[in-house]
């Protein structure tokens, strides 16, 4: 059970799992049906078979509550130990590629949009999630520093910008395909490590390809 589980249990009677389970389903098929923007608590709580305030004392937003149902371990919050800093980033470019190609279209945007124009919602967003991530980054770049792949330790909030933005960008103001995020992550991988530590070596490339 996670951290933010364990302190939304606090206090309070068992949280029931099957009660769970059919909010997500409920929040994952009425994501599908109706899209973002038109989603209802309401709704929710009917597909669920739940009352309303069994939802609240989950969730104390519509936003929350897909962001929990779409990402329930937290985005970025646990961070990789794949034994060198360019495994431990790709293995972040991956989450970040799956976390915003799995939502129906439409959801993140809307999402991001509905937590920024809300000063309340924005600083409950920040708390839970944007802290999360980068504590995750900050974990991956200590480690690095102290392995000798980086001489000065970037800002975890610059590196977030460069990781997460690029996808952003592709699938959402580029409207380019997902499939090609692959590529497009690899690409992203060798120009960030190539900015935060140029003198990282580069990884080994096939001899028989060379001229």
């Amino acid at each position: 059970m996670s951290a933010r589980e364990q302190a939304r249990n606090q206090g309070g009677r068992p949280r029931d799992s099957r009660v769970d389970d059919a909010i997500a389903s409920a929040v994952r098929e009425l994501l599908s049906e109706v899209g973002y923007r038109r989603l209802t608590m309401a709704e929710v709580a009917a597909r669920a078979g739940v009352g309303k305030a069994a939802i609240y004392r989950r969730h104390a937003t519509k936003q929350e509550m897909i962001f929990d149902v779409l990402l329930p371990d937290q985005f970025l919050a646990v961070a990789p130990d794949h034994g060198s800093l360019r495994a431990d980033l790709a293995a972040v470019l991956a989450e970040i590629a799956d976390g915003l190609t799995l939502p129906p279209q439409g959801t993140v945007p809307g999402l991001l949009a509905d937590v920024h124009a809300d000063p309340a919602l924005g600083d409950r967003f920040n708390e839970k999630y944007l802290g999360a991530q980068l504590q995750t980054l900050t974990e991956i770049l200590d480690r690095a520093t102290a392995r000798g792949e980086l001489t000065t330790r970037p800002d975890p909030a610059t590196l977030n910008a460069l990781l997460v933005g690029p996808v952003f960008a592709w699938l959402f103001l580029l409207s380019e395909s997902p499939d090609r995020l692959p590529a497009l992550t690899t690409t992203l991988l060798d120009a960030t490590l190539a900015l935060i530590s140029p003198d990282l070596p580069a990884p080994e490339t096939n001899p028989a390809a060379s001229p």
